[in-house]
């Protein structure tokens, strides 16, 4: 069997746009309309001018008050997800224009009602949301060139990633107001991922050898939107000890689910290029399993010294 043609971005949208419809129309019956005044306690609002924001006023643990922040600065970020995501599917007058319009206007609720909930319950400085703000929004965000293949990859990963990194901050949090409505966002965050999952399923049966390549580029080189933030190793690095979002997390809830989707490993014709970027994907995904055993178990050990000590200290 002679081996698949590499399509072009162009040929790719024109040959997958009846699918992108398909899933476009199926996704408005399936989302629900949802309001952010709706899951906010406005009345628990009091004026900054008379009463200034000060340290001892949130009530969240600072895990979790600094895993709302990253959601929120990610959030925020919208602008230039928009601006990529239409480079991308860039067919004016078409069901890929209409669904991009669609997800950003959706998109853009999930910031507002964050913002709208930290202020208004005082769990942040409304200065520093404002100042990290400015700070992503200059900074911007930028594809580096990927085609529309590996964008199609990316942001199937990342949606499921943003859905469960937003869900687990509700759980973790305690505050079972935040936890609505992550809870919320995270069914918006759901449907756009089986929009664009769905959408790279399809495009491998199209461009077999692009949709590997793609994906192997994408797990091997993920990085969230929101890594370019100021002092976010730091913060990741916090969140992924409170076990908010892990490597364990990482490799069992994000990429295997997708993989497994996609048939990534059970695809077969390939040519020589493809079959090379699936073994290194192979190996890459052994190494992360490995690593994130390895971050479990120095977790583990250092909350059992932690417990240890202070047993010490009650007896």
């Amino acid at each position: 069997m002679a081996t698949p043609t590499r399509l072009t971005d162009a040929e790719l949208l024109s040959e997958l746009e009846p699918r992108a419809e398909a899933y476009l129309n199926r996704h408005m019956d399936m989302v629900e309309m949802w309001y952010p005044h709706d899951y906010v306690p406005y009345g628990d609002g009091r004026d900054f001018e008379s009463e200034p924001w000060t340290p001892d006023q949130p009530t969240l643990t600072g895990v979790a008050r600094t895993a709302f922040f990253v959601n929120l600065m990610t959030e925020d970020n919208l602008p230039s997800y928009h601006r990529e995501i239409y480079a991308m599917f860039g067919k004016k007058d078409s069901a890929w224009m209409t669904w991009v319009h669609r997800w950003t206007a959706e998109e853009g609720r999930h910031s507002i009602v964050l913002r709208d909930y930290l202020v208004l319950t005082r769990q942040e400085d409304p200065k520093k949301l404002e100042d990290g703000r400015m700070s992503v929004m200059e900074e911007g965000y930028e594809k580096d060139g990927k085609n529309t293949l590996r964008g199609m990859a990316y942001v199937s990963f990342q949606e499921l990633a943003t859905r469960v990194a937003h869900r687990n901050t509700g759980r973790y949090s305690k505050d079972p107001v935040a936890d609505r409505i992550m809870e919320r966002i995270s069914k918006d965050e759901n449907l756009h991922m089986i929009f664009y999952r769905d959408m790279l399923n399809d495009a491998k049966h199209v461009d077999p050898n692009g949709v590997v390549e793609a994906v192997a580029d994408e797990v091997i080189g993920f990085q969230m939107p929101g890594a370019g933030m100021p002092d976010y190793n730091r913060m990741a690095m916090q969140i992924a000890i409170a076990g908010i979002y892990d490597l364990r997390v990482h490799h069992d809830d994000i990429v295997w689910p997708i993989l497994r989707k996609l048939g990534i490993f059970e695809m077969e014709g390939l040519d020589a290029a493809a079959e090379k970027r699936r073994q290194e994907l192979a190996d890459f995904m052994a190494a992360l399993d490995g690593m994130a055993t390895q971050f479990e178990e120095k977790r583990a050990a250092k909350a059992a010294k932690a417990a240890a000590r202070e047993q010490q200290l009650v007896s």
